[in-house]
């Protein structure tokens, strides 16, 4: 159950590991097994848990609001793992049923449920990786990235319109990596996302490796396989913007929660998406709990960050008039600047030995410079003019 604490530290913004508090926990209580539910949704009149376990009928658990938190909980016993659930939230706007944020799995597209998942349920082998990774000095050694889309690297050959399986791709990446000598594969983004045509880059599911290609215990393989042979893995991660998709996070409460309520600071419009509220200690928590949580339960040895020029700008891609100056009257966003350092000084912190990469196709200054000195903080910076 959620204690005072956590509920501090969420309110804060600092509740690191929130990934093993908020979602579908498995757990037991009393002697019972069964699943702590856990969502952020402060401006909803109710919330209840729906799924294969109750005949998706919203009357039979509906959740405890905390007050004035804004988080609702509720343990239901003798749910198990592979279940499928949602969030049945009601609000002033309507009831919608919700993937959970905080989902571990979800179905495969266009199906949107989330699945209960146990992440501990796979044994590890890479100890010897992972104990080289605290003292590994990129800086200092040869460094060389191959960057793969997961649905279209390679297709089976007994079927040129089915995707090849993390297992597969286990069998046939890896050999192929090694052969050309790269350091480091980078994947775009493996977060679940509803439209595959996005490639990864209009995520929903933040905690959840897609179920396009597999389980979450056969990707935590192919990346064992991958430090089994001497070989790091970057994961594209996106914290720049969402979609508007109705089982995602837009309005999730009825209120603009994750997003802005003005379409100015709130929306994208190059790609018809959401943008974050990273001025909001519950989002960035959010946000840099997902960056976390991917170098902790599945050992990613670092997050190359997605459209970070997009976050940074307030005028970004916008005309005079489109976007609205920060505090001082500038174009600079000042929140996303803040939660970017916050970002790259927790990962740091957290799992020394990995790397933070930013694209970013501006000349903003210190991208890469401690923040300490004033910089992002970030490991790298992204050459955004070779490329193929």
């Amino acid at each position: 159950m959620l204690t005072d604490y956590d509920l501090h530290l969420l309110g804060e913004g600092r509740h690191w590991k929130s990934y093993d508090k908020l979602g579908a926990q498995l757990c037991t209580r009393n002697g019972q097994q069964g699943v702590h539910f856990a969502l952020w949704a402060p401006n909803a009149e109710l919330v209840s848990v729906v799924g294969d376990f109750n005949d998706w009928a919203g009357h039979n658990h509906k959740m405890n609001k905390l007050v004035p938190s804004g988080f609702w909980q509720l343990f239901v016993p003798g749910v198990r793992p592979h279940t499928a659930y949602k969030f049945r939230v009601q609000t002033a706007e309507g009831t919608i049923d919700r993937a959970d944020p905080y989902g571990y799995s979800a179905e495969v597209p266009p199906q949107n449920a989330s699945i209960i998942t146990d992440l501990s349920d796979y044994s590890w082998s890479d100890s010897q990786w992972m104990e080289q990774r605290l003292r590994r000095d990129w800086f200092s050694e040869p460094i060389s990235f191959y960057e793969v889309h997961l649905g279209s690297w390679r297709r089976p050959g007994d079927d040129p319109h089915r995707w090849l399986t993390y297992r597969e791709l286990e069998q046939e990446l890896i050999p192929y990596c090694l052969e050309m000598g790269f350091t480091h594969l980078e994947f775009l983004p493996p977060t679940e996302h509803p439209l595959s045509a996005s490639w990864g880059y209009q995520t929903i599911g933040l905690f959840a490796a897609t179920s396009r290609f597999g389980t979450p215990q056969d990707f935590m393989s192919l990346i064992d396989s991958c430090h089994r042979a001497g070989i790091g893995v970057i994961i594209d991660w996106v914290p720049a913007h969402f979609p508007k998709d109705d089982h995602g996070l837009r309005r999730l409460d009825g209120t603009a929660l994750y997003e802005h309520e003005d379409p100015r600071r709130g929306e994208h419009p190059d790609w018809g998406t959401l943008i974050f509220n990273y001025g909001r200690n519950e989002v960035a928590n959010y946000l840099i709990s997902s960056a976390l949580f991917w170098l902790d339960h599945y050992h990613v040895d670092g997050l190359r960050v997605d459209a970070v020029a997009s976050m940074l700008y307030l005028d970004y891609s916008r005309r005079e008039g489109e976007w609205l100056p920060n505090c001082f009257g500038g174009r600079e966003n000042l929140e996303a600047i803040e939660f970017l350092k916050e970002l790259n000084v927790q990962v740091h912190h957290h799992f020394p030995g990995t790397l933070t990469i930013a694209e970013e196709s501006t000349a903003w200054p210190g991208v890469s410079r401690p923040t300490h000195t004033g910089g992002l903080g970030f490991s790298l910076k992204w050459n955004m003019g070779w490329m193929n």
